[in-house]
């Protein structure tokens, strides 16, 4: 070792040339492996790009749309689904109510700067086949003779065998000292009567749609909150009258408001409850109402918050619910034959937040359609083909995995 270096050094020219030949082939190799690197680097970005499309950015939003695609639009029975407005033209929105008018769909909801407020108003959008009209007010709570102003709550649309539109709603500071409103269209919303408040002790339809009996009588799940949760329900008679029943519920048993009824192809009918006892509670009457059952606890969970349901053409009942005895996520529908045992049949929504308080109709061409509130933000409009859906049975209240 200590010659060769010797030598190296008594010989500067070989040495330097020697030098420069390893440098000059090291060089090489750096270049090539800098090349491939950087040709990887690109098959990897081309990769991610293919799999990240960001398709645009609204200027008057801070949040970015994504294309990516929802897995649960792809369980069977699913037909679409889409918001009702871009951007509401208010901070908050809740408790929609959809109904078929001739030609199309209308929706109404609640919304102002927070629920309760004294700017929350009753806001309709239209559908006759070239997408949701801009919502305006329908109704408010404005007191012009005192010139004051309540908030609005829980609306219901109606469409009547007479052809006739009704819309129930709320006014009040709060649910245990509001009163019930209505109000007609005769030309499918496009024009509104005035208002007619309701009786005291009346509220209508509190959440959910009634029920038109073969005389024509509006048989409607009510509740009241006045003095603790009580369900009741009231009779809309020939236009004019009002009639009401006992509490279903007693204070010592549930706790429970907003009935949803489900009329089966027997005759029968069942109150499916919102209540604090961690399950949906249920009562039954087959005498058109003359006359219910107990309230009983069903197997069905829930966290404190409204479900809706209808009976569909074929008789099988389908209730929209959250399956759940906490939050206001996942979003479930689910399917009965009897009203007693459930199918597991689509998950609507399963990301965090709340999706709640649906509202759900079957139309005349059969597809059911459903809205529900999203995220407080918008009113998400889903349609499924009830034909089409995988039923799997609930067990013991457990929604299937």
């Amino acid at each position: 070792m200590e010659a060769q270096f010797l030598e190296q050094i008594t010989t500067p020219d070989v040495y330097i040339t020697d030098m420069i030949q390893k440098i000059s082939t090291l060089a090489n190799k750096l270049i090539y492996l800098a090349a491939l690197v950087a040709f990887q680097g690109l098959l990897i970005a081309q990769d991610i790009t293919e799999k990240v499309e960001v398709v645009s950015v609204n200027d008057d939003s801070s949040t970015v749309d994504i294309n990516i695609t929802n897995p649960l639009d792809d369980q069977p029975g699913m037909y679409g689904s889409e918001m009702i407005a871009i951007k509401m033209p208010v901070a908050e929105v809740h408790a929609s109510t959809i109904e078929e008018i001739e030609g199309g769909l209308v929706t109404a909801w609640f919304g102002g700067t927070k629920e309760g407020s004294r700017d929350v108003v009753i806001w309709l959008s239209r559908n006759t086949g070239e997408g949701w009209s801009k919502p305006l007010v329908v109704a408010d709570g404005i007191n012009s003779s005192n010139r004051t102003q309540q908030p609005c709550w829980n609306p219901v649309l109606f469409r009547q065998s007479t052809g006739s539109l009704i819309l129930f709603y709320k006014v009040g500071p709060s649910p245990s000292r509001w009163w019930g409103m209505m109000k007609r269209s005769d030309d499918e919303g496009l024009t509104w009567k005035k208002p007619i408040k309701l009786p005291n002790g009346y509220v209508g339809p509190v959440r959910s749609k009634p029920i038109e009996l073969s005389n024509r009588t509006l048989l409607c799940g009510s509740s009241l909150e006045d003095s603790g949760w009580y369900v009741q329900i009231e009779s809309f008679i020939q236009n004019r009258y009002w009639s009401k029943s006992k509490p279903l519920n007693s204070s010592l048993d549930f706790a429970a408001i907003q009935p949803t009824l489900l009329k089966y192809p027997d005759g029968s009918i069942q109150a499916l409850c919102r209540s604090k006892s961690g399950r949906l509670t249920e009562c039954w009457t087959t005498n058109g109402g003359k006359k219910w059952s107990r309230m009983r606890r069903s197997q069905l969970p829930n966290p404190n918050a409204g479900a809706d349901g209808t009976v569909l053409a074929d008789g099988r009942a389908l209730l929209v619910y959250n399956h759940t005895r906490e939050g206001r996520s996942p979003l479930n529908v689910a399917i009965s034959k009897n009203g007693k045992e459930w199918d597991a049949a689509l998950v609507l929504e399963n990301q965090p937040g709340e999706y709640s308080y649906p509202a759900v109709i079957q139309t005349s061409d059969g597809n059911v359609h459903i809205t529900y509130t999203h995220n407080r933000t918008n009113i998400k409009h889903i349609v499924i083909d009830p034909s089409k859906l995988k039923l799997v049975p609930i067990t013991q209240g457990q929604w299937p995995q």
